[in-house]
């Protein structure tokens, strides 16, 4: 989230990024802006987890070149040219201490910067758009109670047309419709919930679903796997086919998987996926995990050949 918000790792900016991950560490941080020192500690305490159920920090922190934590600067080469995540922390400068909530909450659900610029899909408020307000609040507490980075933001180094930012309305009015989280009253409640961590706050479907010429997700097609046309890695296909996707998997294989990264083979996950999993989906409470494990064995099965090797029909989970 921030400032020209950008993608999470070096995958295809159509896949967007995963997207954007969370906090490693527990921080120590003191409060950086006076409006928030009197937030509910309640809070800010939810604001962290709601951040690690968001996945966020592995956009915004520069592991790589030791980079403070959430101060942006990490570099996410795409076939578009090269995005630099912003700093989010609460610097007045450099980062969002001087921005509003309602700042926040237009960058975060609409995509739109404070000089109402708008923002490059590859920051998932595609998704995002669903968060509650009162979630919104408690993740702002937060962000605002990390310390201060004065990491500077580097400009993007993306190649014309796709620099033309102006550009950008028109893809919004095709493919974005700003909407809020709404529940199935059909379905229980952990499904609900599962629903809400799956399709807002994890943005799960940005990393897990194939785009088209636009970069939009083909809904149609909506968690069945994707390819980076840089990487040439794939994401897997995580709704329940039984060829190419997740659908041997029972609810406590997916729970494990989230919590420890282990497939249900005894191998373990691997790239992009290991990161999640480290900054994000172990961090959520077994309720939560089995929220998300009953909402995507819920999901109507996708089959996606090109998850399924000619020499190796359980090739796979090899694709984690």
């Amino acid at each position: 989230m921030g400032a020209v918000i950008s993608l999470s790792h070096s995958v295809n900016f159509q896949l967007l990024g995963l997207l954007c991950f969370l906090f490693t560490t527990v921080l120590d941080g003191t409060v950086a802006n006076s409006n928030e020192a009197n937030r509910p500690a309640s809070s800010v305490s939810k604001g962290r987890y709601l951040l690690h159920a968001s996945n966020c920090i592995s956009c915004h922190t520069d592991f790589k070149n030791s980079g403070p934590l959430l101060g942006g600067g990490r570099a996410i080469v795409t076939e578009f040219g090269t995005f630099f995540s912003p700093n989010i922390t609460s610097d007045p400068v450099y980062g969002i201490g001087k921005w509003t909530f309602e700042d926040f909450e237009s960058a975060v659900t609409k995509g739109v910067s404070p000089q109402g610029h708008h923002y490059y899909p590859a920051f998932p408020y595609t998704s995002y758009t669903g968060i509650t307000t009162a979630d919104l609040r408690d993740l702002w507490s937060y962000l605002m109670s990390v310390p201060q980075s004065a990491a500077i933001n580097r400009s993007h180094q993306i190649r014309f047309p796709f620099s033309f930012r102006p550009a950008l309305l028109f893809w919004k009015k095709i493919f974005f419709s700003p909407m809020k989280f709404q529940s199935n009253p059909e379905e229980s409640e952990d499904w609900n919930r599962g629903f809400y961590l799956v399709a807002t706050l994890g943005h799960c479907r940005e990393c897990h679903t194939p785009r088209n010429l636009f970069g939009a997700v083909k809904t149609k097609d909506a968690y069945s796997g994707a390819k980076s046309k840089v990487t040439d890695e794939k994401i897997p296909n995580i709704t329940p086919d039984l060829e190419s996707g997740i659908g041997a998997w029972n609810k406590e294989d997916i729970t494990w998987f989230l919590e420890t990264g282990f497939l249900p083979d005894g191998d373990v996950a691997g790239g992009i996926m290991a990161e999640v999993i480290e900054q994000s989906t172990s961090f959520l409470t077994p309720s939560d995990r089995n929220s998300i494990a009953i909402f995507l064995n819920s999901l109507s099965p996708v089959h996606n050949p090109s998850f399924i090797e000619q020499s190796n029909i359980d090739s796979a989970e090899e694709n984690w």
